[in-house]
């Protein structure tokens, strides 16, 4: 019965020359169909007022909702069609597996989107290994593996012209590869309603400033109602939004405190190493301890995690972005603590080929989830503010 269903969807598509659905998007689709007929949750997310502007709900349209989805649970819990109710209506899950198929789609080169199927705890710790083996073995051959006391003086081990062309590279590939992807995932979701008006100057002003705002406090992570998610059970709980928050506002710290430190190297003239009490070294610890709680948190709750929340299949993903995230952070603090010891060039190729595997993997792993989420909550607030295509009321 559903064979013979999934073939007559792709006929209609076909006869109107829209993109066929795959088996996955077909399930969001359908699920969304029997979601705007009830409307039970319709405060809880951005999902579901972006749902009631629409009738359809094509390949941009599933592409669009599945990444303004948070994940956070509760409309699974609330649901009175949830399993094993014969239609079967779990969001949670069904927007995730669209996720995953999403970044696939959208990822750049394209080439490089299966690695998102493949870019599990395994490999994210396989290429951390191997790149610290490279570094490492740099310094055996030539000698400076254990140079003794150095003061904390990295750049006695690599030099910063090579420190700043390795990473500079690795950024940048990774900035360009998230970059495109999104703008090719923004023009897929994108096309205005033609009744609808051209975004003008200020309506992408107020947009932004509010996807901003849900972004930086993670609104949609209080399931609604400000209680929190849904995680191991039917109970609510904000843990996953405040790792969440150590997790971002640490990783922000870490990438304030390497651009400080671009500043005092190349416009003030102060060189490294720096002092426990020089901004640099403050802003780094602060957010390298952020990656600590962060990640170790988010690692517990995903152990714990009902099944139905969302898709097994990812959770190697997940996990090893979050080893990544919590080896970076675990090896900077120990370089830290440790700089002026003779084991510091050792504790610095570990550190560094941790943290170039961690931005390497960034465009093809969990990373991307906030970079899509990003567009659509962008994509929400903007069409909000325009008039409703199927003609009731704004939301």
């Amino acid at each position: 019965m559903q064979t013979l269903e999934a073939l007559g969807r792709e006929a209609v598509a076909l006869a109107a020359g829209a993109p066929v659905l795959s088996g996955n998007e077909a399930e969001v689709s359908r699920q969304m169909q029997i979601c705007n007929a009830c409307r039970y949750c319709e405060g809880f997310c951005a999902v579901f007022p972006a749902m009631t502007r629409r009738l359809e709900f094509g390949k941009a349209d599933v592409h669009y909702l599945a990444n303004l989805c948070h994940n956070c649970g509760a409309c699974l819990h609330a649901c009175q069609y949830a399993p094993p109710h014969a239609f079967a209506v779990n969001v949670p899950q069904a927007m995730a597996k669209v996720r995953l198929d999403t970044y696939t789609e959208y990822a750049w080169p394209p080439a490089f989107g299966r690695l998102y199927q493949r870019n599990g705890l395994t490999l994210a710790l396989a290429t951390a290994f191997s790149l610290v083996l490279f570094l490492l073995l740099t310094l055996l051959a030539r000698g400076t593996l254990f140079p003794g006391p150095l003061q904390g003086n990295f750049y006695a081990v690599f030099g910063h012209n090579f420190l700043g062309l390795l990473f500079g590279g690795v950024f940048a590939f990774a900035a360009l590869a998230l970059g495109l992807g999104v703008a090719k995932f923004w023009r897929g979701v994108s096309p205005a309603n033609a009744a609808q008006d051209a975004p003008t100057p200020g309506l992408y002003r107020a947009a932004g400033t509010e996807a901003a705002s849900d972004v930086l406090g993670l609104k949609y992570l209080g399931g609604g109602h400000g209680e929190g998610c849904n995680n191991a059970d039917d109970a609510f709980t904000l843990w996953r939004r405040r790792f969440h928050h150590f997790s971002f506002y640490g990783f922000g710290l870490c990438f304030a405190a390497t651009g400080v430190a671009t500043i005092y190297h190349f416009l003030l003239d102060r060189h490294a190493p720096y002092a426990l009490d020089s901004l640099p070294v403050l802003l780094g610890t602060a957010g390298g301890i952020g990656l600590v709680i962060g990640p170790i948190g988010l690692l517990w709750l995903n152990l714990q995690r009902d099944p139905a929340h969302g898709d097994v299949a990812q959770r190697p993903m997940d996990r090893g972005f979050i080893a990544l995230l919590l080896l970076v952070s675990i090896s900077g603090l120990a370089l830290l603590v440790w700089r002026d010891g003779g084991a510091m060039a050792l504790l610095l190729a570990l550190h560094l080929g941790i943290a170039m595997a961690l931005f390497l993997t960034l465009p093809y792993g969990k990373f991307a989830h906030g970079i899509f989420r990003t567009a659509s909550l962008i994509r929400h607030a903007i069409e909000k503010r325009q008039p409703n295509p199927i003609g009731l009321a704004n939301d």
